[in-house]
């Protein structure tokens, strides 16, 4: 990369590997794997697996929030639009627009993966009954449920 006041860059990528990224729970139904999520990018990535009857406690992030789903089946609504609910699958992507509480939940008896894109270096998640770590993720008790 040649930039002007120094002359030549080096440039990096960075690759992550869901094999060796920590297993985050997000309760008895879901799981989350960090991917690009050490704040030195712009955007921040994860895999979350949900199993059926899994729903996405309401939150919102203060950016926009990008899902495709990788494996399963999904329906994503934002808060005040339940009954206009997005029903997405293997391949599609939904669009989450900052500052709006959105909710989502597994459709069918199979597990459903979704890649989660947060177009923000930090993960900032606002939960609106439960609380969260300095990380962004719930506090889960022993049992795996969520610390109110």
């Amino acid at each position: 990369m040649h930039t002007p006041a120094t002359g030549f860059q080096a440039v990096t990528m960075k690759a992550a590997k869901l094999g060796e990224s920590k297993r985050i729970e997000f309760g008895p139904l879901a799981y989350y794997h960090p991917l690009v999520a050490d704040g030195t990018t712009p955007v921040r990535t994860g895999i979350q697996t949900s199993a059926p009857g899994y729903i996405a406690p309401m939150h919102w992030h203060p950016y926009t929030e990008i899902l495709f789903i990788i494996e399963g089946d999904a329906e994503v609504w934002l808060q005040g639009a339940e009954t206009e609910r997005a029903r997405a699958q293997a391949g599609d992507c939904v669009v989450l627009p900052p500052g709006i509480p959105h909710s989502f939940c597994t459709v069918g008896d199979t597990p459903m993966r979704l890649l989660g894109i947060h177009t923000s270096p930090e993960r900032v998640v606002n939960y609106l009954d439960r609380e969260t770590d300095a990380s962004g993720y719930p506090v889960l008790d022993a049992d795996l449920h969520p610390v109110r």
